[in-house]
């Protein structure tokens, strides 16, 4: 259900506080106009309180049975701040987990090429231990004489896949028009950079019901990737995976500049998952693995990797894809690391 407004207050429940508790604060709020988001927490209920602000000031909240306390909302992004929800959200498609302790290794092609290709990659991604399938049936590019993807046949293809491994899909949205398709689809629908600003498709992908990993813009600040979310979550659609992908800056070593440090400042500002996407950042395969590494360590729910059976042949991207003969040493030292920092890959 999509919600209007944003949450002016946050009531705070205590500890003991009981289910009749929080349903007499909720029903408290809606006789006064308000909507209430309600988000359990590990140590206590915390109520979101959507509507007028003067009427939101004028409840006697803080004397209601089990409220332990009642606080403004500061941050501009109010449904996916940590102030709402301060435990962290986990996301689950098909049985895997990104979120919390889970980690999530997601890999495979830059775009659907071909039947065989996309196969090969699939089968490789799995036997290393991968959580998702990764592959763009719509690519955006940035010459419109280059290789644009296969479309609906793609998605055919990408089914397929799944069917064989059992990974979930992710795979990219870029057009209103491609919802259903794309929907019907994939487990996981990406928003790419490009379209980090396309608050109509945000608005379209929130109403979706499937969980979004919503990529930064290429000169995006963090806080207005986080505003992209609240639309999407805004809509009804809390499921949300955020990507650092790595940004434009005035270095030319790489194809972006990875911003690792965007990882602890949105650990620290929303309760969304947050990873990060090293094949892009770089656009070099021999950096894809450093990248990766400094992800881990900088405590992201994890990366999105491209891999390719001959990337020398690949009609996109060739230059940053892993050849799938080996991510499995990849795979291995990635998973090496999530031990160390505590994490499994879900």
């Amino acid at each position: 259900m999509a919600v209007t407004g944003s949450p002016e207050l946050l009531i705070v429940m205590s500890a003991h506080a009981t289910g009749d508790e929080v349903d007499d604060v909720v029903a408290r709020l809606e006789e006064a106009g308000a909507h209430a988001h309600v988000t359990p927490g590990r140590e206590a209920t915390v109520i979101g309180a959507i509507g007028e602000r003067e009427l939101l000031a004028a409840l006697p909240l803080e004397g209601f049975p089990g409220v332990d306390q009642v606080l403004p909302i500061l941050k501009p992004y109010k449904l996916v701040s940590r102030e709402l929800r301060p435990d962290p959200t986990v996301i689950e498609a098909r049985g895997r987990r990104i979120g919390d302790h889970y980690f999530g290794l997601i890999a495979g092609p830059c775009t659907v090429e071909h039947r065989t290709q996309t196969l090969e990659t699939a089968r490789a991604v799995a036997a290393s231990g991968a959580s998702m399938l990764r592959g763009g049936a719509f690519k955006p590019r940035t010459s419109p004489y280059t290789f644009q993807g296969l479309g609906e046949e793609a998605l055919t293809i990408l089914a397929e896949a799944r069917e064989e491994t059992g990974l979930p899909l992710v795979t990219e949205l870029m057009d209103p028009r491609h919802v259903e398709a794309v929907v019907d689809t994939a487990d996981v629908i990406q928003i790419g950079a490009r379209n980090m600003s396309n608050f109509s498709l945000l608005a379209e992908v929130g109403r979706a019901r499937k969980p979004v990993l919503l990529k930064r813009g290429l000169s995006a600040t963090l806080e207005e990737l986080l505003m992209a979310a609240e639309y999407v979550v805004k809509e009804g659609n809390s499921r949300v995976i955020l990507c650092e992908r790595g940004i434009k800056t005035f270095e030319t070593a790489m194809r972006f500049t990875l911003d690792i440090g965007a990882v602890p400042v949105l650990k620290q500002e929303t309760h969304l998952p947050v990873i990060v996407d090293p094949s892009h950042a770089a656009g070099r395969r021999d950096l894809v693995l450093p990248l990766a590494r400094a992800a881990v360590a900088a405590g992201a729910d994890g990366i999105i990797v491209e891999v390719h059976p001959a990337p020398e042949e690949a009609l996109c991207d060739g230059p940053q894809q892993i050849p799938a003969a080996e991510f499995e040493d990849f795979a291995s030292e990635i998973r090496a690391l999530c031990s160390l920092m505590g994490r499994v890959i879900g």
